[in-house]
This record gives structure tokens, C-alpha cells and sequence, in this order.
């Protein structure tokens, strides 16, 4: 019995994408080259699917498609020995509450800026009592 394979319409159309992202990935080293039939069109196996679908994930995650190329080399070089996502997950994520922190004090500042009624770049420069993050000294 051969096992079923996909043509690229068909992985695309179930993995939500189009034909061009899948391509694309197999360029990048994310998805293997397919085998490719007598007519030459890709023939994908079907936990192709299932690869896209991750790769879409660990994008909406925040990881960069270098980040999940190694990601998916090591969960297929594997062992039964950690893949390195638990590890990588947590970077992300002290990656993000670091760029909540700043997001955070951003918001204060811009917050106090429209409550103070800043209308004036330059004359909130020249103010001393301007929330707007002026070097102190450039003030003097």
C-alpha cells in the first residue's frame, strides 16, 4: 500500500496559506523538498500539513523564521531528548515581558504628555516640568 501524497494546492488549501508561503518555506529549509511526480508536481507527505500548521504557530508566537527552522530540525533530529522549545518558549517569553515593560512606560509617558496638555514639541522641550523623556541636560 503507498502512502498518500499531496500536491501543493492541497497542502496550502489545509494548512491555510497559499502556494507561494509553502514554497517559500521549503527555500528557507523549514519544509524538506518534496518528491515530485512523473509530471513534475510536488508531492508532499501528509504531516506536511501538520508542519505548516506549527510553523504558523511559532510565527504568531513571535518566533522568527530562523528561530523555527532550528526548532523543527531539532524536534526531527530528536532523540526522545528535549527539543529546545521549552527553553527557546522561555526566552520568548522573558522577550516579551521586557517589551510589555517598556510598552508600559511608554504608555505612562504618553499618558501624562496628553493629560499635561502638551501641544508643542519644542516648547515642552524648552519646559521643565514636561512629561516627554527630554535629555535633562539639553534643557539646561
Amino acid at each position: 500500500m503507498t502512502e498518500t501524497r499531496l500536491r501543493s494546492g492541497q497542502v496550502a488549501a489545509a494548512a491555510g496559506v497559499n502556494i507561494e508561503t509553502l514554497r517559500y518555506y521549503e527555500r528557507r529549509g523549514l519544509l524538506p523538498q518534496p518528491p515530485r511526480s512523473l509530471g513534475g508536481h510536488r508531492l508532499y507527505p501528509p504531516e506536511t500539513v501538520t508542519s505548516m500548521r506549527a510553523i504558523k504557530a511559532a510565527q504568531k508566537l513571535g518566533f522568527k523564521l530562523a528561530e523555527v527552522r532550528d526548532l523543527l530540525a531539532s524536534a526531527r533530529l530528536r532523540d526522545g531528548s528535549d527539543s529546545g522549545l521549552q527553553s527557546r518558549a522561555a526566552a520568548k517569553l522573558a522577550e516579551v515581558d521586557r517589551k510589555l515593560a517598556e510598552l508600559t512606560s511608554l504608555r505612562a509617558t504618553l499618558g501624562a504628555a496628553v493629560a499635561a496638555g502638551c501641544d508643542d514639541l519644542i516648547a515642552c522641550a524648552e519646559s521643565p516640568c514636561c512629561p516627554l523623556p527630554f535629555d535633562d541636560e539639553m534643557r539646561e
